[in-house]
């Protein structure tokens, strides 16, 4: 099916069941080959380099079916960003970590964890826990190894740097809770501008 260029919207609805638009202009691709049942996922193909997306899953993991046609199946690598600071990690981010074990489990995936601070951090001794703590939560999805990168104390906004980092390492999927777009750490209408590839957004 031929590629259609037109103004597209990312839409996302957040818990509350509130419907959020942000448009842009993009190249769309249909992901007719993906099968699911609607009340799973919406799927909205629209990033500036044609290929991207937004993924709504209605679960704390994700519930993506593996099958003949699944478009998911040649996901070979996952970026986790984590953006908060909270040493123990918040809800949104141990959520996004299991999501993205089952995922790369599931389908043979590699996984790279971004740590993101527009800041400098004071105290290492609480960088360092919070290190820790991804590690083993990682480890629970069964990741003892993965690749780690630190962007702090550069200036930049969270969504740059994702974007940034995803189209350095080619990555094909983006692991993100929608608390980073309730806390503002994340401007959900950069996302389409700077992420190069889908973004899966996990509802708290």
């Amino acid at each position: 099916m031929a590629s259609l260029h037109s103004l597209a919207a990312v839409s996302v609805i957040d818990t509350k069941g509130t419907a959020h638009t942000w448009s842009c202009s993009s190249t769309l691709r249909p992901f007719s080959s993906l099968r699911f049942k609607p009340s799973e996922l919406s799927i909205f193909p629209n990033h500036r380099k044609g290929k991207g997306g937004a993924i709504k899953a209605q679960s704390k993991e994700a519930s993506l079916p593996v099958g003949e046609g699944d478009a998911l199946t040649s996901i070979k690598h996952l970026l986790l960003p984590v953006i908060d600071r909270n040493p123990y990690l918040s809800e949104g981010t141990r959520q996004a970590a299991a999501t993205t074990t089952s995922l790369a489990n599931k389908y043979g995936a590699d996984i790279t964890v971004v740590v993101i601070d527009e800041e400098k951090r004071e105290s290492s001794s609480e960088h360092e826990t919070q290190v820790s703590n991804i590690r083993w939560h990682l480890a629970q999805g069964g990741f003892e190894e993965f690749k780690l990168l630190e962007r702090l104390g550069e200036g930049k906004k969270a969504t740059a740097v994702i974007g940034e980092v995803a189209d350095e390492l080619g990555t094909e999927l983006v692991v993100l809770s929608m608390e980073a777009i309730h806390s503002k750490f994340i401007d959900a209408n950069l996302l389409a501008e700077f992420i190069p590839c889908p973004v899966l957004l996990l509802p708290l």
